[in-house]
C-alpha cells in the first residue's frame, strides 16, 4: 500500500493550526464529538474517544505517541478501536502531523504510512483524510466547520 501524504497551506500561524488540530474544542468539532485523551508524553497512549458503537466513550483510534514537539510535530502509531475490528486483526500504521512556516502561511503535511498490506482501514482512511483536513483548514481560517 502506498503512503497517504497530504499537504495543506493555512492562512494562519503554526500555533493557530496546532490549536485547530489538537485543542479539545476543535477536535470535538472536526471529529464529531470526539476528544483526544493523552498525557502527550512520548511513549504514552493517545486515544480519540467519543460517541460511537460502544456509547459515549467509544475508542475510535488509539496508539503510542512517538514524537511530540508543540506547534511543529505529532507522530503516533495508529490502530482502529475495537468496535471497528468486527473479529478482524488489529493492524498498526503511523500518523505524522508536521507543521512548518511557509512565508506568511503554515504548511501542514499529514503522512499516514507504515501500512500492513491487509489493513482494511486503508481505503476509509484514504478518503476520510480529505474531509478531515478540509474541515480543519476551514475551522482554523473561518472559525466554522464545513457542513457534510
Amino acid at each position: 500500500m502506498k503512503d497517504l501524504v497530504y499537504e495543506f497551506y493555512f492562512n494562519a500561524t503554526p500555533e493557530q493550526v496546532w490549536e485547530g488540530l489538537f485543542s479539545p474544542e476543535s477536535v470535538q468539532q472536526i471529529y464529531y464529538g470526539c476528544s483526544i485523551r493523552s498525557t502527550f508524553q512520548e511513549g504514552d497512549l493517545l486515544e480519540y474517544i467519543g460517541p460511537g458503537a460502544e456509547g459515549e466513550q467509544t475508542v475510535h483510534v488509539y496508539g503510542t505517541l512517538l514524537k511530540y514537539i508543540p506547534h511543529q510535530t505529532l507522530i503516533f502509531t495508529h490502530k482502529v478501536g475495537p468496535s471497528y475490528l468486527k473479529g478482524g486483526q488489529d493492524y498498526e500504521s503511523r500518523i505524522s502531523w508536521l507543521l512548518e512556516p511557509s512565508g506568511g502561511c503554515t504548511k501542514l503535511t499529514l503522512i499516514h504510512d507504515q501500512w500492513h498490506p491487509d489493513d482494511p482501514s486503508y481505503a476509509a482512511s484514504e478518503s476520510a483524510w480529505w474531509a478531515i483536513l478540509s474541515n480543519t483548514k476551514t475551522l482554523v481560517e473561518t472559525g466554522r466547520t464545513l457542513t457534510f
